[in-house]
C-alpha cells in the first residue's frame, strides 16, 4: 500500500505485561478519526482524513492512490484544487501563438467560459459539467460557428491541464460530450446589381472599397490595409501583403490571414476605380505597430482611411457606413426610429469575396487559381465553400458526347 492509516483517537502503548494495548488519545471523539497518509511522487507526505467507522473507506482511497501512482495517473490533491480560471490565466500567459490569437482566446474564455466554469476545481471536472456548459451556450444563442472556437479553446486548456498533471483526463474527450458544429449553410453570392447598389450607397470616399473587395477578392482587413505600393498598374497585379487588425481594441499592421502573401490579378476596371479614388482622395501615411501592440512601428500610405486620415477601424466602417448602405440598397430592412439596423452576418463585407469567387468559377476559372487569389489555405477549402457554385459538369458532358456523335452522323 502507498502509505498507512493513522487512528487519531487511539494510540498503541506497551501494557503492564509488556504487550501492546490501545489507549485513548487527547483527541478521542473529536474531529475526523482516520488519516490516510502516503508519500507522493514529489517526496512529500500527503494525507486525507475520514470520520469514525470509515476505516475501510480510507483503505480503499489509499489503494486507489497507489494504483494511480503505479499507472502514472496520480494527481496531487493540492494541484487538483486549482480552479479552471487560475489555470486558464497561466495557460494564456504561456501561449507562444501570435498576439491576435491570444487575444481571441482570452475573449472566448472571459466572455463565455469563466462565468460558468471559472470557479470549478480542475480535479472535480466531469463530462456532465461540460455538457451543462455547452447547453448554456446554446441557450444564449451563441452561433455554432462561434461556439466551435470557444469550445476548442476550453478543450485546449483542459488538455494542457492533463499534460501538466492538474487533471487525470479531459472531460471534453468523453463520448457523451458533443462539441458544437458549424451550421451547414451554402454560400449564396450576391448578384452584380446588389454589389453596385451597395457601392452607390456608400460615401464617395469609400466606394472603391467595394471595387477592391469584389474585383480582387480581398478580405475587409486587407482592404483597410491596402497601400499605394501594393498596386502594380503596369503588370496588372495587386500585391496582398498586409492587413489592419485589432488587438485588444487597438489597430496594428499584420500579414494577411495565415501569413499568406499573394498576388492577385488587377482588372483594368478595378485599376481605373482605384486611380480615380486616389486622385480624389490622396493616400494618407499611417503609422502602426507591426504584428503586435509592442511591435516595431511601420508607416504605409493607405488608400482608405477615416475622415481624419487615420486608420479606418472595422467596427466604425461596419456600423457607420456599411450597414446604412445595406439599408439604402434594400439588403436590410429600414430600422425603427432610434434602433440600429438588424444584424447582418451573412451580408458583411465578406459577401464581396463570395461574389468574386462565384464570378471566377462561373467563368470557368480553375479551383486552384481561385484558391490562390483568395488566399485560402488550400484548394480543398475553396471546394468545401464554393463547390456548389461551380458550373454543372452534366451539361458539359452532354455537349461533349453530342459533339462526337454528331461528327459520326455527319460522316455517314
Amino acid at each position: 500500500m502507498a502509505g498507512h492509516i493513522q487512528d487519531r483517537w487511539y494510540k498503541t502503548e506497551p501494557g503492564p505485561d509488556g504487550k501492546p494495548v490501545k489507549v485513548k488519545t487527547d483527541r478521542n471523539g473529536l474531529g475526523m478519526r482516520y488519516r490516510a497518509r502516503y508519500i507522493g511522487p514529489d517526496g512529500t507526505e500527503k494525507s486525507k482524513s475520514f470520520p469514525d467507522r470509515q476505516r475501510r473507506l480510507a483503505e480503499q482511497w489509499l489503494a486507489h492512490v497507489e494504483a494511480d501512482m503505479s499507472r502514472g495517473q496520480y494527481i496531487d490533491p493540492k494541484t487538483s484544487r486549482t480552479t479552471f480560471q487560475q489555470y486558464a490565466q497561466r495557460w494564456l500567459s504561456a501561449q507562444t501563438t501570435d498576439v491576435s490569437t491570444q487575444d481571441s482566446a482570452e475573449r472566448y474564455l472571459r466572455l463565455h467560459a469563466l462565468p460558468y466554469l471559472g470557479s470549478r476545481p480542475l480535479g472535480s471536472f466531469k463530462p456532465e459539467h461540460v455538457r451543462a456548459w455547452l447547453h448554456e451556450l446554446e441557450t444564449e444563442g451563441v452561433p455554432g460557428s462561434y461556439a466551435v472556437h470557444i469550445y476548442g479553446t476550453v478543450r485546449a486548456v483542459l488538455s494542457a491541464a492533463v499534460d501538466d498533471g492538474y487533471l487525470a483526463r479531459n472531460p471534453c474527450a468523453a463520448r457523451s460530450v458533443r462539441p458544437p458544429t458549424r451550421e451547414a449553410k451554402r454560400v449564396t453570392p450576391w448578384l452584380p446589381e446588389r454589389v453596385f447598389a451597395v457601392r452607390a450607397a456608400l460615401p464617395a470616399r469609400l466606394r472603391a472599397t467595394v471595387d477592391a473587395a469584389s474585383g480582387c477578392g480581398l478580405r475587409q482587413g486587407e482592404v483597410l490595409g491596402l497601400a499605394e505600393d501594393a498596386l502594380s498598374f503596369d503588370s496588372g497585379t495587386l500585391h496582398v501583403v498586409r492587413q489592419v487588425k485589432l488587438i485588444r481594441g487597438r489597430p496594428v499592421f499584420a500579414p494577411p490571414k495565415c501569413d499568406k502573401e499573394r498576388d492577385t490579378p488587377l482588372p483594368e476596371s478595378v485599376a481605373d476605380a482605384l486611380r480615380a479614388h486616389m486622385k480624389a482622395y490622396a493616400p494618407a501615411k499611417v503609422t502602426l505597430p507591426w504584428k503586435s501592440l509592442n511591435g516595431p512601428l511601420v508607416t504605409h500610405s493607405l488608400i482608405f482611411t477615416g475622415t481624419r486620415e487615420a486608420v479606418m477601424r472595422r467596427s466604425d466602417f461596419n456600423d457607420r457606413y456599411w450597414k446604412p448602405a445595406l439599408v439604402a440598397a434594400g439588403v436590410l430592412p429600414e430600422p425603427e426610429k432610434g434602433e440600429d439596423p438588424a444584424a447582418a452576418r451573412e451580408h458583411g463585407m465578406h459577401a464581396l469575396r463570395h461574389f468574386y469567387a462565384s464570378v471566377l468559377l462561373e467563368a470557368g476559372e480553375n479551383v486552384k487559381a481561385v484558391s490562390e487569389y483568395l488566399g485560402h489555405a488550400d484548394p480543398a477549402m475553396t471546394l468545401r465553400v464554393y463547390a456548389h457554385l461551380m458550373p454543372s459538369s452534366r451539361e458539359r458532358t452532354r455537349k461533349a458526347i453530342d459533339a462526337v456523335f454528331q461528327q459520326r452522323t455527319s460522316a455517314r
